[in-house]
């Protein structure tokens, strides 16, 4: 008769991988931030020897460009093939908001290390792809992809400190009339945060001031989606 497997005998390990290494190091940063992190730090994250991370991770530098690869992957650019150059970039600007939404901390990694391989690359392709279908020449397009990554960014790092500053705001009797009338007037919006309607606001101010841009000599505008 078989022997019974005990039940005090231990679950097998997950294998370690590059994979989980690196996602590891996503949630210590997202946790603790970013001068939390060392190879230390996710050995004991994934609760193996320190050592053990070197067959799969050379040391900390490429672990900080595994986690920028791994942030961009993330990124979904799966537009409709048939929408307008305009909704193809505004959805492009969407999953950039959502990546630098989801993760904060992991973002200023991505902005200060070096990716390696063609994933880092993937925003600034779709972009340019999109600026040259609607007919820019290539100094327009290469301005128009760093405006549409600035606002992304610059939109999430307004929101979090914008929501800070409102906390401190939401008394407005203290104020003087006299030096403040706009404010006063305008005390109910402002003390409103719609993060969603604000950005959205912006975005379509900002592409409409893209679509008002020369194109290219020689191309049909009429004819761009």
């Amino acid at each position: 008769m078989a022997k019974s497997v005990t039940s005090g005998t231990a679950e097998a390990r997950p294998v370690l991988t590059r994979a989980r290494i690196v996602a590891a190091a996503v949630r210590l940063i997202e946790r603790d931030g970013a001068k939390a992190l060392s190879m230390r730090a996710v050995a004991a994250e994934l609760g193996v020897a320190v050592m053990s991370l070197y067959n799969h991770v050379p040391g900390k530098d490429a672990l900080l460009r595994g986690v920028a690869e791994h942030v961009v992957a993330g990124m979904d650019f799966d537009g409709a093939a048939e929408a307008s150059w305009a909704d193809r970039a505004r959805a492009l600007v969407r999953a950039f908001r959502t990546v630098a939404h989801d993760y904060p901390r992991c973002m200023t990694i991505v902005l200060t290390h070096r990716a390696d391989g063609s994933i880092a690359l993937r925003p600034a392709e779709r972009a340019l792809a999109i600026a040259a279908e609607a007919g820019f020449d290539s100094v327009t397009a290469v301005r128009v992809t760093r405006v549409l990554m600035a606002y992304a960014l610059g939109t999430q790092l307004r929101e979090v400190g914008m929501t800070k500053a409102l906390d401190r705001l939401t008394d407005f009797t203290a104020l003087d009339p006299a030096e403040f009338p706009h404010v006063l007037a305008s005390a109910d919006e402002l003390a409103r945060n719609d993060s969603e309607a604000d950005f959205e606001f912006g975005l379509d101010l900002l592409l409409a001031a893209v679509e008002a841009l020369p194109r290219r000599p020689g191309f049909d505008q009429a004819s761009a989606r």
